[in-house]
């Protein structure tokens, strides 16, 4: 009989979500293993496998929808010898018979009763936007920024992305395909129109709106909930880190090396050691208890089109540079692609923020709840110092924890800071 394809769990928290993209049509042949669409949860955008193989015979919900929940069907699977007339009217976005197979990325669900699909919101058509509607074009920030730099007009494209948003393999495609080019009198002429028609407040400042992602709107409520619940206070240390410089020049520079070492990398190994050292920041509040950690897992922040992620680095403490440096590249590119498994980006007892990169010098970082600890890290600058009693110029960088004061308090905050400065300012150690 027909298998329904239902909508998945992808995470332990995930009750609904949105069916992005689907990646097949009607009447498409698919194999297991095979992606057929794109689920955007609460925390990224993740791809859907077959499970069995058959043909699509009905799609159930548009792509786009919003709020579809869990086990909901969204789609007909066909087997060998069937054809649309086994599909009946029972088959629908409402109700999931018993005993149906589940075509989904992880586990199979527990059986459960299905709630009513929440009304879908209209998905507006993707096609070029007139020059009237450049103000409601959307697009990731990183799309528009690298249109604005080659000169295009984000009006005449169309996007892949969910709800039609035009994100950066848009832009590119655009750009390798020769689209045409805004000249001035364009520019000029589209400036007009939108000013003209933009949304205009009582304060009458112009502005144009980018829909908020269910990942956006998901660290918009877990950061204010951590900044007003959780008791915050801050440690700041300066290490100088001309001998990890040094060092991770000579490393990278030897023959046949198949890694490319990063400051980033020695900051997150540092960081693994310290926290076993000091086991208390590798910790988690709760009203009965505070959970300390076992293992030594490293959460690592990284900037995409839809926000922040953070992908784990598991028992970092055991790994050497090379391995870590290789794995830290790999999750981060993946995680640009929203490419990311639940289990590579959930958890961890401990985070990192870097912002050197960005010539940052110095900042305070929200705790990612349940952890209670992240390390800020700054931009390495030569600043002077004093070196055996004379004064002399050094590679100083700022590195500022932020605590959960309910777990790990200032004595703890200070043991862990003193624990990782010295291997930063001595990366020899962190090869031992």
């Amino acid at each position: 009989m027909p298998i329904q394809i239902l909508m998945p769990a992808l995470s332990p928290t995930m009750t609904e979500g949105t069916l992005s993209k689907w990646m097949v049509k009607e009447g498409d042949e698919v194999s297991s293993g095979d992606i057929i669409a794109e689920i955007e949860t609460d925390k990224a955008t993740m791809e859907l496998e077959a499970v069995d193989e058959g043909t699509i015979g009905k799609i159930l919900v548009k792509e786009g929808t919003e709020g579809v929940e869990v086990n909901l069907p969204i789609g007909i699977l066909l087997e060998e010898g069937e054809d649309e007339g086994d599909i009946n009217d029972s088959y629908s976005a409402s109700v999931a018979p018993p005993n149906s197979t589940t075509v989904e990325q992880t586990a199979e669900a527990p059986a459960a009763e299905v709630a009513p699909a929440k009304e879908a919101k209209p998905v507006p058509e993707t096609k070029p936007a007139k020059v009237a509607d450049v103000d409601r074009v959307f697009a990731s920030p990183l799309a528009r920024r690298i249109a604005a730099n080659a000169g295009l007009d984000l009006g005449h494209l169309a996007g892949s992305g969910p709800n039609g948003r035009i994100v950066k393999a848009d832009v590119e495609k655009a750009m390798s395909g020769g689209v045409v080019k805004c000249t001035t009198g364009q520019a000029q002429g589209t400036a007009a129109v939108s000013s003209a028609s933009s949304n205009v407040p009582d304060f009458g400042q112009a502005y144009s709106e980018e829909e908020n992602s269910n990942v956006r709107k998901v660290i918009s409520r877990r950061l204010l909930e951590a900044k007003q619940n959780i008791p915050h206070f801050y440690l700041t240390i300066e290490c100088n880190i001309d001998e990890l410089l040094a060092l991770r020049k000579r490393l990278n520079g030897r023959d046949g090396a198949d890694y490319k070492i990063s400051v980033n990398d020695f900051v997150i190994k540092a960081s693994a050691v310290a926290m076993r050292k000091v086991p208390m920041v590798n910790a988690t509040w709760t009203d009965e208890a505070i959970r300390v950690y076992d293992n030594v897992d490293v959460a690592v922040a990284v900037a995409t089109d839809g926000g922040l992620i953070t992908p784990i680095i598991r028992n970092a403490d055991q790994k050497c540079l090379a391995v870590l440096s290789n794995e830290m590249k790999e999750l981060a590119g993946r995680a640009r692609e929203n490419k990311l498994k639940p289990e590579e980006f959930q958890g961890g007892g401990f985070s990192i923020s870097n912002l050197g990169m960005y010539g940052i010098k110095e900042f305070s970082a929200i705790i990612n709840p349940p952890q209670s600890a992240i390390l800020a890290v700054g931009a390495g600058e030569q600043r002077p110092v004093v070196k055996g009693g004379a004064l002399a110029i050094g590679t100083v960088m700022s590195c500022t924890m932020s605590c959960d004061h309910r777990v790990v308090d200032g004595a703890v905050g200070a043991e862990f800071l003193a624990a990782f400065k010295p291997l930063i300012e001595d990366p020899l150690s962190l090869l031992l």
